[in-house]
């Protein structure tokens, strides 16, 4: 990155822009509850979370692998994430390999 693209802050410094920081600034709880309330837009946050389950991802292992060109121009094709969908494909591949055969 280039130094003349780097911006220092200090804390608390905000950037000039058109919000009214004096006048958000000035704003109660009572005004914010009464402005959430009166907005058509804001749901209800009253989710349970006593019996949430901490989900740590699979770590990946980062390597080189070469691909046909158009097999990774098709999954890029589809957007963001191409590398998780061929992980995806290749896990499925995987444990379809790992299935024990069913006899006939």
């Amino acid at each position: 990155m280039k130094k003349e693209n780097i911006v220092t802050r200090k804390w608390g410094d905000r950037r000039k822009g058109k919000t009214d920081w004096a006048r958000v600034d000035a704003l109660t709880d009572e005004d914010i509850a009464k402005a959430v309330a009166d907005d058509p837009d804001a749901a209800p946050i009253d989710i349970d979370w006593s019996d949430a389950v901490l989900v740590i991802p699979v770590r990946k292992k980062a390597i080189s692998i070469r691909v046909d060109e158009d097999v990774l121009d098709f999954f890029k094709s589809e957007g963001d994430g191409y590398q998780r969908r061929i992980n995806a494909v290749l896990r499925s591949y995987m444990q379809q390999k790992a299935k024990p055969k069913k006899r006939a």
